[in-house]
């Protein structure tokens, strides 16, 4: 069974975390966590964790299609549930500004 939801960051809904759970016998087996920003009129991804290449990382997206890649270390997916909602929730503006600026280089 696959869950799929969206949380909005700001009030004017322009900036959401979408959220994936791939769920097995009751059991979680993937994540998507993923920080998204409406830029004319598409939603464009910022920040993404999951479990892709068979390890719990993130991605930051960078203007020119490249991603920096970090491996995170983490006991289970509920725990890296935890911490991918909480982190984008916590710094996706610090995200969204490193996007902009990194547009301007």
């Amino acid at each position: 069974m696959i869950k799929e939801f969206t949380k909005s960051l700001t009030d004017e809904s322009d900036e959401r975390l979408r959220v994936r759970l791939k769920i097995k016998d009751g059991e979680l087996v993937d994540i998507v966590f993923q920080y998204e920003s409406l830029i004319e009129r598409k939603w464009v991804a910022r920040v993404r964790y999951d479990m892709a290449h068979g390890y719990f990382h993130r991605d930051v997206m960078k203007p020119n299609g490249e991603k920096e890649k970090t491996a995170i270390e983490i006991t289970g997916l509920k725990e890296a549930s935890v911490f991918s909602e909480q982190d984008i929730k916590d710094k996706w503006e610090f995200y969204k500004n490193k996007f902009l600026k990194a547009m301007k280089k």
